[in-house]
């Protein structure tokens, strides 16, 4: 036989540890907002099943109320925790009203109308509409991809609203799975629900734990000073776009970047200085971007600019516009400000290159050295098609400046 007051007494237990463990997380990791509402769904639901306790000692029905009211508030932040995950606004009005709204169903039919099925039902209503509202994030996230632990709990919150049917349904047809009446069937009824919270809870620690190893891969991407891609990430989307070339046959272009001078910047002004000039030519060089393209930093003063299915004519486009809002800063410089100069070297992927990224780097390298030849503070492209005539041995390819 089940022991109902045993069983609250587990619910009790087993969500004060889990209120700890989101505490934990939340003080480990401040900028992970949904723990929050996590930790508040298991101290809330633990406070609201102790409440639910007293009335083995007490014959007030206030007990029951402000325990029914603790659970419906548990899964109310259970549900704003899976909105604020998916950084979706939280429904504070929405959960605000039907938690008052269930509650003050539960009050009338207990008190001022005694109907054990529709107060069955108003509390039911409670516990599972914030859930079905915020079972479609999980099962159909934003970005498309379902993680494992987002998976879990769908199908756990399916299963919960599964019993809450049952519970309904079986109330209507005269079985009373009602705290008030105590017996088997509501222990049944908790220990099931018991056991859906308590794996809820660890499909959301699943899904904490699948975001913050999915930030800490996209730092290991990242570059610390700018923030734009490093050199790891920008090998591997070459990697990727000259495999895509390779099958399809359509070239894209490629920017690599000098800033002139920067040593002489350092130098002078610090290495402050010089960090503050690298992330002000990041932003420069945003802006001139098209949505797709891919700014990395490969060390020290060096960018470079994937242009996916981009020609060398493109590209050339891109690097003047990159060069014209640089002068164009340099120009408005007054005072202590530092005006930035860079040269730029563009290529285009060809066959030659196949799915080899160093090869396009190198041809993109050699347009850059002829952009410093020529004076600094220019463009020029790497043109690959043969000479008309013999060249020397040892001789570099050709190179076209667009002025």
């Amino acid at each position: 036989m089940l022991n109902v007051p045993t069983l609250w007494t587990v619910f009790v237990v087993n969500f004060l540890a889990l209120g700890l463990i989101w505490a934990y997380v939340t003080r480990s990791y401040p900028k992970f907002a949904a723990a929050r509402f996590w930790m508040a769904s298991s101290f809330v639901g633990a406070a609201g099943a102790m409440t639910a306790l007293a009335r083995l000692f007490v014959t007030s029905p206030l007990p029951l109320l402000l325990g029914a009211a603790g659970v419906m508030a548990a899964s109310c932040f259970a549900a704003m925790g899976i909105q604020r995950f998916y950084g979706r606004p939280v429904s504070w009005r929405i959960m605000i009203a039907t938690e008052c709204l269930s509650l003050a169903g539960v009050v009338f039919f207990m008190i001022g109308f005694e109907h054990m099925q529709l107060r069955m039902l108003s509390y039911t209503v409670g516990q599972g509409l914030p859930l079905v509202l915020s079972l479609h994030l999980l099962l159909s996230p934003p970005e498309g991809r379902v993680s494992p632990g987002a998976r879990l709990s769908g199908i756990v919150i399916l299963g919960i609203i599964g019993m809450l049917l049952v519970r309904t349904v079986g109330n209507l047809l005269g079985y009373d799975f009602s705290a008030v009446a105590g017996g088997q069937n509501h222990a049944v009824m908790v220990l099931g629900l018991l056991f859906l919270s308590m794996t809820l809870n660890f499909g959301f620690l699943l899904m904490a734990m699948d975001r913050l190893r999915g930030e800490v891969a996209d730092l290991a991407l990242l570059d610390d000073l700018t923030g734009v891609a490093n050199r790891r990430h920008l090998l591997q989307r070459l990697s990727e776009e000259c495999a895509r070339s390779e099958r399809s046959g359509e070239p894209f272009a490629l920017l690599v970047i000098d800033l002139d001078g920067f040593k002489s910047i350092n130098d002078t002004y610090g290495h402050a200085a010089g960090d503050e000039c690298l992330r002000h030519f990041t932003l420069m060089a945003q802006t001139r971007l098209r949505p797709g393209d891919m700014l990395a930093r490969t060390g020290g003063d060096e960018f470079c600019v994937v242009l996916p299915s981009s020609s060398l004519r493109e590209g050339a486009v891109i690097a003047r516009r990159v060069l014209e809002v640089c002068r164009q800063d340099a120009a408005s410089c007054t005072g202590k400000d530092i005006p930035i100069a860079i040269s730029i070297g563009v290529a285009e992927w060809d066959r030659g290159v196949g799915q080899f990224p160093d090869r396009l780097i190198a041809h993109a390298d050699h347009a850059l050295y002829a952009a410093k030849k020529n004076g600094k503070n220019d463009f020029a492209v790497c043109d690959p098609a043969p000479p008309l005539s013999p060249e020397p041995i040892g001789a570099a390819k050709s190179k076209r400046t667009f002025a």
